[in-house]
């Protein structure tokens, strides 16, 4: 398996993948969801079926993967989600519990709203709590109360940024939080998070085995930088981009408003270019696009700055747009501070390159009219728009399928155009990177003519 962080460039690389999903015990618990027939216009009678277990899907689906396999063996699946004939949990006994973690990212109130819905109207669980800032709610020192999640309280909570339970960061006592949740009879934990999350909901789940706890743990993967192993699309993606081509659009209107005008914008991505590169194809007014995967040069014939002031020689204008984790080559590693996760925060790149744009072409004695935007906050915490928000009701839905038929160290993800079950151990500290060789960023380059930064 890749070590920790190692980027998943090509899925052919990965020698060995566990995909099995492990499950609290077997289901034969008959599920209360009722099959609803339809007629077709031709007169065909259609009911909605249950999935099965054996439903599944390919891991790549790449001609070249399945050429590769040996004679007899079997290509790489992931398990179909869904819903199951078979539950595990008595839906009239069973209490859930949801919390959010890390940072805000527009849709986790409509991934809260799309479970509770679900489980009430659906599954007609009555026992359903919210978990107030994340894994601090677990432990009793923090004192925060659990909130009692119903339709009425969650009716309109998607129409707001942000989560209606509050989040927060750090690393608690992974034991304490098992004790709660044994404490408290919690049955089912939905937890919405990140990488931290991922790591964390490992050492949960692994405690709870320890302990031989009958205790399932889904996770709705949440990273606005698009960056998690095996998830093609994380919700709040497409909602960020959205937010992102309005930044653009103005720095766009800066930089033409003024003789030699710079429009820089910083963006999300602290370790994949995601945002930067679907904003700046989404709107492609931009000149410049730094990512962390490309490297580049500031000095030097092919550097940025020499290659910005021959744009704006040329055209009187320029656009860059800079994800936050590009150019980590001119901080210090020392000298950076981390988050209460353990996160290193990356340099701010974004308010550096201002500072060398401004310097080296006074040092040129030419001016420029330089404006710098960050709209990372602002990004974050609005709330999802309908296509992210369609997206949130899939995840949120399909968490509950899978989690009352006791489905456990588990994720929900979209891969191939299928929702389906991701094992914890396949997602946790990889990370998915923007390919350089991929038609994505090529058609960046092509969209902006940058050539490229490095002097080789």
């Amino acid at each position: 398996m890749p070590k920790k962080n190692e980027p998943i460039v090509f899925l052919k690389q990965v020698k060995e993948l566990d995909t099995r999903i492990p499950a609290l015990g077997e289901a034969k618990v008959d599920s209360p969801i009722k099959t609803i027939p339809m007629v077709t216009r031709d007169g065909r009678v259609l009911e909605k079926t249950f999935v099965e277990d054996a439903d599944q899907v390919l891991v790549d689906d790449s001609r070249e993967y399945l050429s590769r396999l040996k004679p007899g063996e079997e290509p790489l699946f992931f398990e179909l989600a869904g819903p199951r004939a078979k539950i595990y949990f008595d839906p009239s006994k069973v209490h859930c519990a949801i919390a959010t973690c890390g940072g805000l990212c527009p849709g986790t109130n409509d991934v809260i709203r799309a479970i509770v819905l679900e489980l009430h109207y659906l599954y007609n669980v009555r026992h359903i709590y919210g978990v107030r800032y994340g894994f601090q709610g677990f432990i009793p020192k923090f004192g925060h109360g659990l909130m009692e999640l119903k339709p009425e309280v969650v009716a309109d909570i998607h129409t707001f940024g942000g989560t209606v339970l509050a989040s927060s960061r750090g690393h608690q006592d992974v034991c304490e939080i098992v004790d709660a949740l044994d404490r408290i009879n919690i049955r089912i934990l939905f937890l919405i998070g990140g990488d931290g999350t991922l790591r964390a909901a490992d050492l949960i789940c692994q405690e709870i085995k320890r302990r031989e706890l009958r205790i399932g743990v889904i996770v709705i993967p949440k990273t606005i930088d698009n960056d998690i192993a095996f998830v093609s699309r994380s919700f709040g993606f497409d909602t960020a981009v959205q937010m992102a081509t309005d930044a653009i659009r103005a720095a766009h209107t800066e930089a033409l408003g003024a003789p030699n005008g710079i429009g820089l914008v910083k963006l999300m991505g602290r370790y994949s270019g995601f945002i930067a590169a679907n904003a700046c194809l989404a709107l492609r007014e931009v000149n410049f696009v730094l990512v962390p995967e490309a490297d580049f040069d500031l000095e030097g014939e092919n550097g940025l700055l020499n290659t910005l002031e021959c744009r704006l020689r040329q055209r009187g204008h320029a656009v860059i747009v800079v994800a936050e984790g590009a150019g980590q080559k001119y901080f210090q590693e020392n000298n950076l501070i981390k988050d209460p996760s353990g996160n290193i925060k990356p340099g701010d790149i974004g308010v550096f390159l201002a500072e060398q744009i401004k310097e080296y072409f006074r040092n040129r004695d030419m001016e420029i009219n330089l404006k710098y935007i960050d709209p990372s906050y602002l990004i974050r915490s609005v709330p999802a728009n309908y296509n992210d928000s369609i997206y949130c009701g899939f995840l949120g839905q399909n968490a509950v399928h899978a989690g009352m038929a006791g489905k456990t160290a588990m994720l929900v993800s979209r891969w191939h155009g299928h929702y389906v079950h991701i094992p914890i151990t396949a997602a946790v500290g990889k990370r998915r990177e923007l390919e350089l060789d991929s038609p994505l960023w090529r058609s960046v380059l092509e969209s902006t003519g940058q050539p490229s930064l490095k002097n080789l």
